[in-house]
């Protein structure tokens, strides 16, 4: 998966006007990654400078947001945002998909219409899939340098990599994630925080760490 193209790819998968991806909240820098036009691009760049708008709506609630009908009969308001909106005429429905992995909110993928209407359900669960794509391409990118230091720690140190390994047994239990997915979420962790792999695979194991699904998200004691 390319970022060049990232929005492009999307909106070929989905029965709608554009498509963008952004970044968002503490995670990761707020920015767009993607945007397959300039509406969708203005859109989130409204959204960033506003602090309201479809795109927060779904990361902070971490489900999708379905606005079919913005002129007429709007199922949520946003005061400034909405106002913002007047100046796109072309845009008549805006869907929104938050990005996450476990209790890892990372930003939004975003559907703009220039018709009125619902987003069908087959199309619905392809976005939030293609959502679940999108969110660990996101995440592997930015832990890249997490991840050489982590091939580092494996040449010289094979008991702290005994100890990830079992960290991550113990995420994908708590968060029910894949195998794969639970030791990115351990990366990702460790990527936000700026310490080692080994350290929060030894919080997780200590008890001082944990990813299990709830509100709370990740909760250290």
């Amino acid at each position: 998966m390319d970022d060049s193209d990232l929005a492009g790819s999307l909106l070929a998968a989905l029965p709608v006007s554009g498509v963008s991806v952004a970044t968002m909240g503490g995670l990761l820098r707020t920015e767009t990654v993607s945007a397959s036009d300039p509406v969708a691009a203005r859109l989130d760049e409204l959204q960033f400078d506003l602090g309201e708008g479809p795109c927060w709506d779904a990361v902070s609630e971490r489900r999708p947001v379905f606005e079919a009908n913005l002129r007429i009969a709007p199922r949520r308001t946003w005061p400034a945002f909405s106002r913002a909106l007047l100046d796109h005429d072309a845009v008549e429905a805006l869907h929104a998909f938050p990005l996450l992995l476990g209790p890892l909110a990372l930003g939004a993928m975003e559907l703009w219409c220039d018709r009125p209407g619902d987003l069908p359900d087959a199309s619905a669960r392809r976005a939030s899939a293609l959502a679940g794509q999108v969110s660990r391409h996101l995440l592997r990118r930015a832990v890249s340098d997490v991840a050489d230091d982590q091939a580092e720690e494996v040449r010289v140190d094979k008991y702290s990599r005994r100890r990830i390994h079992q960290a991550t047994g113990i995420v994908l239990a708590q968060a029910d994630l894949s195998a794969e997915d639970a030791e990115l979420l351990l990366q990702g962790h460790a990527f936000a925080q700026g310490v080692p792999m080994r350290e929060v695979a030894d919080a997780v194991l200590d008890g001082r760490l944990s990813f299990a699904s709830g509100a709370d998200g990740i909760v250290e004691r």
